[in-house]
């Protein structure tokens, strides 16, 4: 934050000190976010009132300027950063309270063998910022793995990205593993990733395909 910017978040009245945490969070700033979020409590906010109004909301614009082209990749993973500080803050109080806003629940990851990961991570940033609530499996999964996930968390939704020609099948195999274990009906399959279409996705039989991170949200709200 630059001389002329350095302020006392406490001087803001709450209208614009959540607009000054929605500009932090864009310019990824953890310490900032992190100290608005504290003052918004300290006044008597409810927590998901601060998570929806300062910090999703905030999120929000990141996902559609990326998706516009705005910003770009670093930019994305550094306004998640920020919005992480927040949430440090947030998650205690949100758990004492057990009130279950999810919009839906998801088991994401990259598929066996392929070890490319940042894509995966922006969709999974980017529904959490959307009110959706992600159990991310981490990259090389293997698909009894990403099944046995979705079983054990009760998920809504399975998501798989795949970033080479060659562990496109592994999104094949998921879907066959769900209809051996006759639980096919029981999530949605979203898969993407770049060597994949929308084409392959309804070969396979997938629910839905997105070609970049912010169209996943888009495609993710309509089948919700």
């Amino acid at each position: 934050m630059s001389e002329e910017d350095d302020f006392d978040l406490n001087e803001l009245d709450d209208k614009e000190l959540v607009e000054q945490i929605q500009d932090d969070l864009y310019d990824g700033l953890d310490a900032e976010v992190t100290e608005g979020t504290e003052i918004l409590l300290s006044r008597g906010w409810d927590a998901n009132d601060v998570l929806g109004e300062a910090l999703v909301a905030g999120m929000k614009i990141v996902g559609v300027d990326f998706r516009d082209g705005i910003l770009f990749v670093p930019e994305v993973l550094k306004c998640a950063g920020a919005m992480k500080g927040g949430m440090g803050i947030l998650r205690p109080i949100l758990a004492e309270s057990a009130e279950d806003t999810s919009l839906g629940k998801f088991v994401i990851g990259t598929v066996k063998g392929d070890i490319h990961d940042i894509g995966k991570n922006i969709v999974g940033i980017l529904l959490q910022a959307n009110g959706y609530e992600v159990i991310d499996l981490g990259r090389d999964v293997p698909v009894s793995d990403v099944v046995d996930a979705a079983i054990k968390h009760e998920v809504d939704f399975i998501a798989g990205s795949a970033l080479m020609t060659t562990t496109m099948p592994s999104q094949r195999e998921i879907i066959k593993e769900l209809k051996d274990r006759g639980i096919q009906d029981k999530f949605k399959c979203v898969f993407g990733g770049a060597p994949t279409s929308k084409e392959w996705a309804e070969q396979i039989g997938a629910d839905g395909w997105a070609e970049n991170a912010a169209e996943a949200v888009d495609v993710i709200k309509e089948l919700t």
